[in-house]
């Protein structure tokens, strides 16, 4: 089997949202799967990450800070931007296309094994296949800790097979309620799913109903809760704040007390939200140095630096007259928020264009009202994706705003407008959705 037919047999499993909730959500099966693998999940150590919004930033500089701790570390993550190698990565290096191939034509023949001999009633998900994988190629090369990044929600979620060493729960908000809940609260519950018997809990005072779901889960499991509140820097004229200049992208930096020493903080991810993200990273690379690892003030310094996570407030520099690019995959109301926030900060008096598409079944007037303000010109667009919303759709939801909408058939196009409009001192914002960001990210030839 080639390459490209390995991936096109994943996605032939249709989209890994798009299955009925009693085919995603059972562990009971993918632990039948994982079995007949020889359980390759409990052959390495792992930290587990869920939330809603920031738990693949934090697991990005979670990794950063292992691998310059000298850890031989795999990063699994989802989803991915332009290739699907992306999501499983071993010190910062995505799986080959080879290993790919390989290990996909082993799960999948265990699993097309497991269903004639009916241990398993169908076949295993896009994503199930795809967290087998991972755990597989974990496994056989001996990483000293994985760092997963829970697909959505928590406690049924095909990562929740684990047993981590530390388990981490980044800022819950609304999304994804068909299959989560209507409710924050109920959100939260499944969220706190990765929480262990006696295990520990690093996480961050956030709204009301997840402390309440969180405190009571950690007391009722008689686990250990860690805050991270001491690693988030407090709000004061020297706050961080952009730094950099235009060609050389924006940086967060502020002095933290780490561990009885005191860093300097100097991490790519902008953004008062991403500081959250940040010192769970911080408090979850603490826990770990006390279970043996070795990490040390200056690692995590070297590992913050590092951290590489596209997509997320990313800056690419204009050239030859054309406009700075910012790219950021805020995807639900709390990630606009975020997304306004920082470019608040960094791009007070610049022009802004705004490249707009999302999934049909996100808060798009939402969205849109907390966005589109920002905006001189919006051009709504759609991914190749059959959940994107049409331009024709935006424009609809986001008619409370009264900003000045174009319609684009497609990305590529899209792009080609609003650098005509942004000109060499503007900005074009792409953002709503991460198929947007990663389309675009292609068609500029932005390297991941």
């Amino acid at each position: 089997m080639s390459y490209q037919t390995a991936v096109a047999s994943m996605y032939a499993l249709g989209h890994e949202l798009a299955n009925a909730p009693s085919h995603k959500f059972d562990l009971a099966h993918m632990r039948v799967l994982l079995g007949a693998l020889d359980h390759p999940e409990r052959k390495f150590p792992a930290v587990l990450i869920a939330g809603t919004n920031g738990k693949g930033s934090t697991a990005a500089t979670l990794a950063s800070i292992l691998q310059a701790s000298g850890l031989r570390t795999g990063l699994y993550t989802s989803p991915h931007l332009v290739r699907i190698n992306e999501r499983i990565r071993i010190n910062g290096d995505e799986i080959s296309d080879d290993d790919f191939t390989l290990l996909h034509g082993v799960v999948a023949r265990t699993a097309e094994r497991l269903v004639e001999e009916s241990e398993l009633p169908w076949h295993p998900s896009f994503f199930e296949m795809l967290t087998a994988i991972a755990f597989e190629y974990f496994a056989q090369n001996k990483v000293d800790m994985a760092v997963l990044e829970v697909g959505m929600g928590g406690r049924l979620d095909a990562t929740n097979v684990v047993e981590p060493r530390v388990s981490v729960i980044t800022d819950i908000s609304l999304d994804h309620q068909k299959f989560l809940g209507n409710t924050v609260t109920e959100i939260a519950r499944e969220k706190a799913g990765i929480i262990r018997a006696g295990g520990i809990v690093v996480t961050l005072p956030q709204q009301p109903q997840s402390n309440d779901v969180i405190g009571n889960t950690i007391l009722e499991l008689g686990a250990q809760g860690m805050s991270a509140v001491p690693y988030v820097p407090p709000l004061s004229p020297n706050s961080p704040k952009c730094t950099g200049v235009a060609g050389a992208g924006a940086i967060s930096t502020y002095p933290l007390q780490i561990m009885g020493q005191q860093i300097r903080v100097e991490s790519p991810l902008v953004g008062r939200h991403q500081l959250r993200n940040i010192a769970l990273a911080i408090a979850a690379a603490e826990v770990l140095s006390h279970q043996g690892l070795s990490i040390t003030p200056r690692t995590i310094e070297q590992g913050i630096r590092q951290t590489h996570w596209p997509g997320r407030f990313q800056v690419i520099p204009g050239d030859r007259g054309a406009p700075e690019y910012v790219f950021d995959v805020a995807h639900n109301p709390a990630g606009a928020w975020a997304l306004r926030s920082a470019l608040s900060t960094c791009y007070e008096d610049r022009p802004m264009t705004f490249v707009f598409g999302a999934m049909r079944d996100k808060a798009i007037g939402e969205m849109a009202e907390i966005l589109f303000p920002l905006a001189s010109q919006v051009i709504a667009t759609r991914a190749d994706n059959p959940r994107s919303a049409t331009p024709e759709e935006i424009r609809e939801a986001a008619a409370r705003t009264a900003s000045d909408i174009e319609d684009a058939a497609d990305v590529a196009s899209a792009l080609g407008r609003a650098r005509s409009l942004a000109g060499s001192r503007g900005i074009v914002v792409i953002t709503g959705s991460i198929y947007i960001v990663g389309e675009a990210m292609r068609a500029l030839g932005v390297k991941v």
